[in-house]
């Protein structure tokens, strides 16, 4: 489709053009998955950072029936965006912690809804194996489009370690290998300003996704979410978040070792108000990305600017 190319970063938006030949909007659902590290399986109270609410803010207690949830958000992306086909994120939480033949119930649930053209399916890296991928892989074989989203946050294990997320940085290559071998999308998610991770540990993580052969990236700034761990370490005082101005830069640094072409999903995380302790910038989304722009202008660098270009087979 002819389009204009964002100067900067190649948008979720961008791609969504690209690829379709009609508009097309992504509809987020809780389907009710736990985690491993909430239900004792791994551990018990979820990674430092991770809060009941902060997938879907409000949403647990009061979730609605997945057809319910995809059709009100198909009716409200029809009539404000004006959408014509659909993708369903499962993302709260862990979705692909059950059974193939729960997931299978829940995945073609979604599909059979009028207008939905794919799935993308948030989870955890140690949450899939062989047959739950070939499950998945079924709906790309119908000629879906279908996204994997995992997971990573960093690189660093000793980090990893520190959140107690109860996985580890090979956990995730283990998941990315098999999940390649069928040809699937799959977008990493990676937080900034995580607690014992430096500037270079943050860009090596860059580098390590640059080098993976993945088509998507998803980035959050560390934001601290009430009823966490990081919570109260916050405020105790022994941790810090970056300010905007912190912000910015890095995030500039992290697009710049990507490749041109990797889909970049998320800037940064959007919690706010009584979900987010801190950091309050006092700007909306569109205000950070302007600042993102205008510091890609300064330096007249744009996303891709320093990958060179070399793909290392997934180890």
């Amino acid at each position: 489709m002819n389009s204009i190319q964002h100067p900067y970063f190649y948008t979720f938006n961008q791609y969504l053009r690209d690829t379709f030949p009609y508009k097309v909007f992504k509809i987020p659902i809780d389907a009710g998955f736990t985690c491993p590290n909430w239900d004792g399986t791994k551990g018990l109270g979820g990674c430092a950072y991770c809060s009941n609410e902060s997938f879907s803010p409000g949403s647990r207690g009061k979730r609605l029936p997945i057809r319910e949830q995809i059709q009100r958000g198909i009716d409200f992306y029809r009539e404000k965006r004006k959408a014509k086909k659909f993708i369903v994120y499962f993302q709260a939480y862990s979705n692909t912690y059950a059974p193939v033949e729960t997931l299978k119930t829940l995945y073609d649930e979604a599909v059979s809804m009028p207008d939905v053209i794919g799935l993308s399916i948030g989870t955890r890296p140690d949450c899939v194996d062989e047959e739950k991928i070939d499950l998945i892989s079924s709906y790309q074989d119908r000629g879906l489009t279908v996204w994997l989203e995992y997971g990573l946050e960093t690189m660093n294990n000793e980090t990893l370690k520190r959140l107690n997320r109860m996985d580890t940085f090979e956990d995730f290559l283990h998941a990315v290998k098999i999940a390649k071998r069928k040809n699937l999308l799959i977008c990493a998610h990676v937080i900034l300003g995580l607690p014992g991770d430096s500037h270079e540990t943050i860009l090596e993580t860059a580098r390590t996704l640059a080098d993976l052969g993945i088509q998507g990236c998803k980035i959050h700034h560390l934001y601290i979410a009430p009823k966490t761990v990081l919570a109260q370490e916050y405020k105790r005082g022994e941790i810090s978040v970056m300010s905007l101005d912190e912000y910015i830069p890095l995030v500039c640094d992290f697009l710049e070792l990507l490749p041109p072409k990797m889909v970049i999903q998320r800037l940064m995380g959007e919690l706010y108000g009584e979900y987010c302790i801190a950091p309050n910038w006092g700007l909306n989304k569109a205000q950070i990305i302007e600042r993102i722009e205008a510091e890609f202008r300064r330096r007249g660098t744009k996303q891709g600017t320093c990958y060179n270009d070399k793909q290392l087979a997934v180890r």
